[in-house]
């Protein structure tokens, strides 16, 4: 059987195609870098300047670009201000005191202090309820988990530091009082973003062999 000819164009396109896969593009090297060099910084090492109020949209237009099978929107996110730091300190302090009514005066005032440490701070809430279509929990999570990712890695982008936490306080009935969640809701993680006045060492990443197998 002869071969079928060559679309016009298409020696010209498979040379490119070839070039381009032994060769990077440098926006293939940007994302590597990036992705790789993330870290979680906690919140005590972030200070001001926190994001401004275009960086903050920003943040948050990444997060729109997460996967969203059906459209849900299964996330949304709750900002903390200064002003209403003081609420989310208190809460902090009786989620602690419900687990452990013996807790000194020195670890109740630790527990407040976590809310005052990020200059800039949001909750994390996962939409997990009925929905139209009903998309599985699991695949809500995993969109979640996807527009978390893009707002750290935005404000990374943006040469911030930033960090996610969470804790036995997230499942508090105080929490979910304060953040007016709904049922379905679930309050997931906070993510925290400022300037790193401190960085680690990069640490080693698993190697792809560590999790990777085929069928």
């Amino acid at each position: 059987m002869s071969e079928l000819p060559m679309p016009r164009g298409a020696e010209s396109l498979a040379r490119h195609s070839d070039v381009a896969a032994a060769s990077p593009s440098q926006e293939a090297i940007f994302v590597e870098a990036l992705i790789s060099s993330r870290q979680n910084i906690l919140p005590r090492r972030l200070s001001e300047p926190g994001p401004s109020a275009a960086q903050i949209e920003q943040l948050f237009r990444a997060a729109a670009a997460a996967p969203d099978h059906g459209q849900l929107r299964p996330w949304r996110f709750v900002l903390v201000p200064a002003g209403k730091r003081a609420e989310l300190a208190e809460v902090f302090a009786q989620a602690l005191l419900d687990r452990d009514a013996s807790a000194t005066t020195e670890q109740i005032e630790s527990a407040r202090e976590k809310a005052h440490r990020a200059p800039w701070l949001a909750l994390v809430v996962a939409c997990l309820g009925p929905r139209d279509p009903d998309i599985p929990m699991l695949e809500r999570m995993v969109s979640v988990g996807c527009a978390v990712q893009n707002m750290l890695l935005s404000a990374h982008s943006m040469a911030f530091g930033a960090g996610l936490t969470s804790g036995q306080a997230m499942s508090s009935p105080h929490m979910r009082s304060l953040f007016q969640l709904q049922t379905g809701e679930e309050a997931v993680c906070f993510i925290n973003v400022g300037t790193a006045s401190k960085r680690k060492a990069p640490r080693l990443r698993p190697d792809p062999t560590d999790f990777v197998t085929s069928l």
